[in-house]
């Protein structure tokens, strides 16, 4: 009876909090709705609220931003707002940090988290899983020797808290697989392999 139990819960579990994020997701955009004229709400054209719609509109509102940005007169009206942001003082230092992360994180020309390492962390002889996140650059490029590597090392459950670690190039190790693949196992805390369905 317990094997059976224990069965069903790895078929629900995974189910529901899939469910249940996407729910997250979906209310949350839906929210930003409120902040379009009451006309575009579906309970004022439809009679009836439409779960959802945030997301639609959310994906429309992105890609018609992309398309605007990506000519000549969105490209200098974008690149005019940068330049306001910029000079607001603590606004400043807020999008340019967000702003800066995300070039790297979207960007296709970007490297970040393209390849998976395995590093020493926290100290020699232990290993686990860092994903490359460029070379150190300006004073701390020069403060050292040789050659190093920028990685985060994400902790496990939740990747999206981690450090910042600089490791000697010879010290870290590319792993043959990928980031994705790297990112499941980490999740997973070591119980789903790479390969692994």
């Amino acid at each position: 009876m317990k094997k059976y139990l224990i069965t069903g819960l790895l078929i629900w579990i995974p189910l529901v909090i899939t469910l249940w994020v996407l729910q997250l997701i979906v209310d949350s955009l839906d929210k930003v709705l409120l902040l379009l004229p009451p006309e575009f709400l579906t309970e004022n054209w439809l009679g009836v609220h439409v779960p959802g719609m945030g997301v639609v509109m959310t994906l429309v509102i992105v890609f018609l931003t992309g398309l605007f940005a990506t000519n000549l007169l969105g490209a200098r009206l974008v690149h005019l707002w940068h330049e306001v942001l910029h000079r607001i003082p603590v606004v400043n230092s807020i999008y340019s940090s967000v702003k800066q992360i995300s070039d790297t994180l979207f960007s296709s020309t970007g490297q970040a988290f393209r390849k998976a390492l395995l590093v020493q962390w926290p100290h020699q002889g232990m290993w686990t899983i860092a994903f490359l996140t460029g070379t150190p650059g300006g004073d701390v490029a020069r403060q050292m020797r040789g050659d190093f590597l920028s990685v985060y090392v994400p902790t496990t459950p939740n990747p999206t808290g981690g450090y910042f670690v600089i490791v000697a190039r010879k010290d870290a190790i590319e792993l043959d697989m990928s980031v994705d693949a790297a990112l499941k196992y980490v999740i997973s805390m070591g119980v789903a392999p790479p390969g692994d369905k």
